[in-house]
């Protein structure tokens, strides 16, 4: 008889197999690469690999340059932070380096900096003598001064705070060796410009500093250039790309029902975690009013809440007391919660990295999600805009009519009936007798259909109803413009700049007047202002000196108008939308 011990694994019968798992290849560590007392406290908070990012800066730690990492939100940046500073701070405190902090970390709001604090002493717990506290406006600025004057080795802190306690001496900088500009687009877009400039300007010279952001735009690369040297790229992911697991949908709104679509869109998700963005303060507060009026538990979260209310109201949204938050940008900046499965754009962004930074508080860790644009009639051309910029493929569909709500609801509700059915569980005697006297004289499916109708869960208001909105993919019926093709594709280079900056010059027409752009593989369309189009099309008919060989025709011209050219859509294959980056004048 063989000895399984010295049988291979591979050839053992299947139950035999199961009995010696000691002799199973084991798998492999995908931790081992991390500093030791990181990865046992990842181990234990449940890591089994690292994020792209993750991975990317571990790697780059142990060149001792100055890093520009970019990656996607929710994918792991802040854990990435910590392997970039894990050299450093693993090892002990040099005794002579003096007082202060030897990292500050800046991040541009309130609640990121109690998150980023919150997720690096969990990921340094194994390390020893490493305090990480937080110094942020709406705080006590005695309590602060107290806990600097601790020593602790990080302090993670929002711009202006870190400012004031720079001027007052109570945060002393001759220690830094490594400053951290966390989200850095966000804290120029909300100002800090010169509070950055003037912190980095009294920090000692012989330092690093790294920045980390989803999005790289001009003005954050000319302060990168002025303050960082040696400068190693991390890329997690591409520079500025939307996250690859959220789903993105854009529903056509008739003027008005706003609201409404916003509803049926809460009561399809009922009981799932959902994140609305609105464009200013005071509707927060009166969006959260009526949809509170309406039944929904929900609150509003921006600038204006004190900060214990901000931290009061963020907790409710992360433990689920309530599960729809309304907010603005700038408070959303540091909404870190897991599980958010819908984000909706109430109100569109202005830009694409608006887009990336809002959709991205979904789909976080690799978790699915779905961000959820409502798009006025009069927005359809910025927005499409935006999203072909970020090269994002976005599904225009009709917003959920009343009826479809509806249909879903008992849907989900008949799922939820199956499912339990296939839980083998034995109901009790008392049960069984009760449900013989129900059946007793009476149809089977009559009782069980009536029983049915009364499970069915009562949603928490009723769905509202929408008027009849345009094919939400069909911009060549869009109100107001007027669709035209070029001869010119991604084959030839074409690309929304390039041909936004042909298109106007041809027709002596402003980006504004231009709407959707439709990107083909040989052949691209794009709307024009009904009121500019006569003119423009008239001019667009004369050749071009500079390309005399690319011809624009009004869409649908027929094939033997001399004007016409090249292959029609189905011949040039799928078009990817763009826009130019203006969006419509208001």
């Amino acid at each position: 008889m063989t000895d399984p011990a010295s049988t291979p694994v591979s050839s053992l019968p299947p139950v035999l197999e199961e009995q010696a798992p000691e002799l199973q290849e084991p798998a492999p560590d995908r931790l081992a690469d991390v500093p030791g007392p990181l990865a046992d406290a990842m181990r234990r908070r449940g890591f089994a690999d690292l994020t792209s990012v993750q991975r990317s800066v571990l790697e780059a730690a142990s060149e001792a340059r100055d890093l520009r990492i970019s990656s996607q939100t929710g994918s792991g940046k802040t854990v990435a932070i910590g392997l970039a500073l894990a050299p450093h701070l693993t090892e002990p405190a040099a005794s002579g380096r003096g007082r202060g902090p030897s990292v500050l970390l800046l991040v541009p709001t309130r609640e990121l900096a109690v998150q980023v604090r919150d997720e690096l002493r969990w990921l340094f717990a194994g390390v020893r003598g490493l305090g990480i506290d937080v110094v942020i406006g709406g705080t006590s600025l005695g309590a602060e001064r107290q806990t600097l004057a601790r020593g602790p080795r990080i302090v993670v802190g929002t711009p202006g705070r870190t400012l004031d306690h720079l001027k007052t001496g109570a945060l002393v900088s001759t220690a830094v060796e490594h400053v951290v500009l966390d989200e850095s687009d966000r804290m120029l877009d909300m100002g800090f410009r010169e509070e950055l400039e003037a912190i980095l300007e009294r920090m000692p010279r012989e330092r690093r500093t790294h920045l980390v952001s989803a999005t790289f735009p001009g003005p954050v690369r000319k302060l990168a250039d002025r303050f960082q040297r040696e400068v190693l790229h991390v890329e997690g992911t591409r520079l500025g790309a939307a996250n690859s697991d959220i789903e993105h949908v854009a529903h056509i709104v008739a003027r008005g029902e706003c609201y409404a679509t916003l509803v049926n869109l809460l009561l399809l998700n009922q009981g799932a975690r959902c994140l609305v963005f609105v464009e200013r303060r005071l509707d927060t507060s009166a969006l959260a009013e009526r949809l509170s009026g309406d039944g929904f538990p929900v609150q509003a979260f921006s600038g204006e809440l004190a900060q214990a209310q901000r931290t009061r109201t963020l907790e409710a949204f992360r433990n689920g007391a309530i599960k729809t938050l309304i907010s603005t940008d700038v408070a959303a900046r540091g909404i870190d919660v897991p599980d958010i499965e819908l984000v909706v754009h109430v109100d569109p962004p202005g830009d694409t990295d608006s887009y990336v930074h809002r959709s991205g508080r979904t789909g976080r860790a690799g978790r699915p999600g779905r961000s959820v644009l409502l798009v006025p009639q009069r927005a359809r051309g910025h927005v499409a805009r935006l999203l072909g910029t970020g090269r994002i493929e976005a599904d225009w569909r009709p917003a959920p009519s009343a009826s479809k709500v509806r249909k879903q609801l008992r849907k989900l509700h008949r799922q939820q009936v199956h499912e339990r059915l296939a839980v083998e569980e034995a109901p009790t005697q008392q049960q069984i007798d009760y449900a013989k006297g129900l059946l007793d004289g009476r149809d089977p499916a009559a009782v069980v259909a009536m029983l049915l109708d009364m499970a069915q869960p009562t949603p928490i208001c009723e769905p509202m109803a929408l008027s009849e909105a345009p094919p939400a993919g069909s911009h060549r019926d869009t109100p107001g413009f007027v669709r035209f093709t070029i001869n010119w594709g991604e084959r030839g280079g074409a690309a929304p700049n390039r041909l936004l900056g042909h298109v106007c010059r041809r027709g002596q027409i402003q980006g504004h007047s231009v709407g959707a752009i439709e990107i083909g593989a040989t052949e691209s369309s794009f709307d024009v202002d009904a009121r500019a189009a006569g003119r423009f099309e008239k001019l667009v008919r004369k050749p071009d000196s500079r390309d005399p060989k690319l011809r624009i025709v009004r869409a649908g011209s027929a094939p033997g108008d001399p004007a016409s050219h090249g292959p029609r859509r189905g011949a040039s294959g799928a078009k990817k939308r763009f826009g130019p980056k203006r969006g419509p004048r208001r």
